[in-house]
């Protein structure tokens, strides 16, 4: 049985070194698990209950409820900004987070990596992204991390799936995704 992981980049850039990284998860996954990168985040509206109603949720919010309700687990990818995390992977994990206690995050295995320019990779971001998502109901799984350094000179004439020790990293945290989704145990 295959593992179907739903990649999150939380960032909207076309040009983003954590949606090539997202794409170097997709086309390195290892057999048995597909990585899946969902489009349109940025066309999900601000979390707002008023709208989140039968009838008036957004088609964009119900496509990503869809996805990670679909998934067997979670691969967010943030990058840095200000010192924490980006507003469009916020927002992507408020509206997973409802209906409170039932959302599609609950219990689900979710993981989160990234790179930024500065010397540590984007940790702060990571590390407020794996607490946002643990409040939120997912299962964070705490150790399988990747923070890249230097973004923006490591991956100047480099894509991130031609570099063979981010490959490395991104394998395994993808193996030990893999590993805590109820399919893959």
């Amino acid at each position: 049985m295959s593992v179907r992981i739903l990649a999150l980049v939380g960032s909207l850039r076309a040009g983003s070194h954590n949606r090539q990284l997202a794409e170097a998860a997709v086309k390195h996954a290892p057999a048995g698990v597909e990585v899946v990168l969902h489009e349109g985040l940025g066309q999900v509206p601000f979390y707002n209950e008023d709208i989140d109603v039968e009838g008036s949720v957004p088609e964009a919010a119900t496509a990503l409820r869809t996805a990670a309700a679909q998934a067997d687990a979670l691969l967010l990818f943030s990058p840095e900004y200000n010192g924490t995390i980006p507003a469009v992977l916020k927002n992507a994990i408020d509206w997973l987070s409802r209906p409170y206690g039932a959302g599609a995050l609950t219990g689900k295995p979710v993981a989160v990596v990234g790179t930024a320019f500065g010397q540590y990779g984007g940790v702060w971001a990571q590390d407020e992204t794996r607490k946002a998502v643990g409040i939120a109901g997912g299962a964070v799984v705490e150790d399988a991390k990747l923070s890249i350094p230097g973004s923006v000179t490591r991956f100047a004439e480099t894509h991130p799936a031609d570099d063979s020790e981010v490959v490395e990293g991104l394998t395994k945290v993808i193996e030990q995704l893999s590993q805590a989704a109820p399919a893959g145990v």
